[in-house]
């Protein structure tokens, strides 16, 4: 396979400013992205008579990344949420290598900007190891659904896993990849 755009970016730009802004003395030591995870929680998929919502959720989130997602099971029981151990709640897909750089490439340079009143990203969301998380309200804003064919309206989670050590590591490596932060 032929490597995406924003890898070759990574490799031929953006790795040598990392590697002169932190002055590291190896080049082993550069910040690079590890893998994205994508998922999508479906709480309404718990509730009995609601099995064909799974698989709704699981057909977008194929049509977004590409890839098949994993269903995910809940691990014990909450009244309160009337959940019970080992129903479906959800789908998830780890994405690396070729697919996650263009899942990178297609969150920051289509899907982010056709946000309803898109003024940035909040660079608030890392984790103090470098990861960042960042949540979408409607699936939607992406390019591959088609809003007539849709069940309902559904959010996801995205989690970009990175190699740095530290928070301002990380904001650096997805700030020089193209990541539309919001100006303090």
């Amino acid at each position: 396979m032929a490597e995406s755009r924003l890898q070759k970016r990574y490799e031929s730009e953006i790795a040598p400013a990392l590697l002169e802004y932190f002055h590291y003395s190896n080049v082993m030591q550069v910040p690079k992205v590890h893998k994205i995870v994508v998922n999508m929680g479906v709480g309404e998929a718990a509730i009995q008579g609601h099995e064909k919502v799974i698989e709704y959720a699981v057909r977008d989130m194929t049509e977004i990344t590409g890839q098949k997602p994993v269903v995910t099971i809940a691990k014990r029981s909450v009244a309160s949420f009337k959940l019970r151990e080992g129903r479906n709640v959800g789908c998830m897909v780890t994405l690396r290598g070729q697919r996650m750089y263009d899942f990178l490439d297609k969150l920051i340079n289509v899907v982010l900007p056709r946000v309803r009143d898109f003024q940035g990203i909040s660079a608030n969301a890392f984790d103090g190891r470098g990861n960042y998380s960042l949540g979408l309200r409607e699936q939607i804003i992406f390019p591959e659904i088609e809003y007539d064919k849709i069940d309902k309206v559904r959010g996801l989670e995205i989690t970009i896993v990175t190699t740095a050590r530290t928070d301002e590591e990380g904001l650096q490596l997805l700030r020089l990849l193209g990541m539309p932060f919001r100006k303090k």
